[in-house]
């Protein structure tokens, strides 16, 4: 049975591909999710890929992961930068966590340098667009193998 991987992704990426494509690109939350479903088939993943605009339903599902996941790859948009519900629930997890972000942060308003997913997660992967999500589950397939 393959291992599942959570792919869990926060408040507005449900508008990728129309919202500031000059930020976030032209690829939809949807094109992300084949994506990651592909490289997830192809590392013999089962990749269990979500989104929610509510933080409270992606804290429940960070707590389901606890144990139904393998790890988690999670790109908590905005709520990166003010959720420490989110940080409590990933540190509680007990799995590896890599955080992603479409854009790159760091060139970005000084208010989203700060991220407190990262203080849970193995490691961050920000501003490649989608390709951050298939290199998440290739560091993802490395940690858990």
């Amino acid at each position: 049975m393959a291992a599942t991987i959570y792919v869990l992704n926060g408040p507005n990426l449900n508008l990728l591909g129309t919202r500031e494509p000059e930020i976030y690109g032209r690829e939809t939350l949807d094109d992300v999710r084949k994506a990651c479903e592909k490289r997830g088939k192809a590392l013999k993943l089962s990749v269990d890929f979500r989104q929610s605009n509510h933080e409270g339903e992606l804290v429940d599902w960070i707590h389901q992961a606890r144990q139904k996941a393998a790890g988690l790859i999670v790109n908590a948009g905005g709520y990166s930068h003010t959720s420490v519900a989110i940080l409590d629930a990933l540190l509680s997890s007990g799995k590896p966590i890599i955080e992603v972000h479409l854009s790159n942060i760091f060139r970005r308003e000084a208010f989203r340098h700060h991220s407190y997913v990262s203080s849970a997660a193995r490691g961050v992967i920000c501003g490649l667009g989608l390709k951050g999500y298939v290199l998440a589950l290739d560091a993802m397939a490395e940690l858990i193998g």
